[in-house]
């Protein structure tokens, strides 16, 4: 009898120890940051400034798991496999950072800046982000260039699909590329305005 009891409890044991691990992934991680703290520096007050507001996604974008597109008008939702963060955020902050390396600027969202200082307000509207593990990585967003108290408003739509490798790394990393491009973008119609010039698409 005893000898049953143990087997069973080892069994429970085995099965506990086989349960999935999560895995955690982002957008962002070390965008941005010095390669060692002797890197570190005070930078020189930039010309102008950015402020990217919350960027929305759409519905089914909002949940923290790895949504991904499986087949014709098929999703899986990914239980293991997981946002840091909900992807609204973690696209804001990757566009943050992309867009303020890009032209050595800060993002001021939500910060005091000096007196009379230019400010670019980036408004980002996510319409499709789609994940397809050993295919693609999407991201389509339509977003806005104003500067803040300007009536000037430049509105354009940044098409960036990403061939991916199979595994969610690679898929993790198809999207950073397509939020670089679509920073890129942005980036080009900042300095077109902060240079008085007229910004395309």
């Amino acid at each position: 009898m005893m000898r049953a009891v143990v087997a069973v409890a080892a069994l429970m044991l085995a099965g506990c120890g086989s349960v999935p691990q999560e895995r955690f992934y982002s957008l962002s991680n070390g965008l941005g940051a010095p390669a060692t703290d002797a890197a570190r520096t005070t930078l020189a007050a930039p010309a102008y400034y950015i402020e990217v507001p919350a960027v929305t996604v759409p519905k089914q974008a909002t949940r923290n798991q790895l949504v991904v597109t499986t087949g014709a008008g098929r999703v899986d939702v990914l239980e293991q496999e997981r946002w840091v963060s909900p992807p609204a955020a973690e696209i804001g902050q990757a566009l943050s950072l992309a867009v303020s390396g890009e032209l050595g600027t800060v993002d001021v969202f939500r910060a005091p800046v000096p007196d009379q200082a230019p400010v670019y307000r980036i408004s980002t509207n996510v319409q499709r982000f789609e994940s397809a593990p050993g295919q693609y990585a999407l991201i389509d967003a339509v977003w806005s260039v104003r500067q803040v108290g300007s009536q000037q408003v430049l509105t354009c739509r940044s098409v960036a699909q990403e061939k991916v490798g199979a595994g969610y790394d690679e898929l993790v990393a198809g999207h950073r590329r397509a939020v670089a491009r679509i920073g890129a973008d942005i980036s080009k119609a900042v300095r077109a305005l902060a240079g008085g010039n007229q910004p395309a698409c």
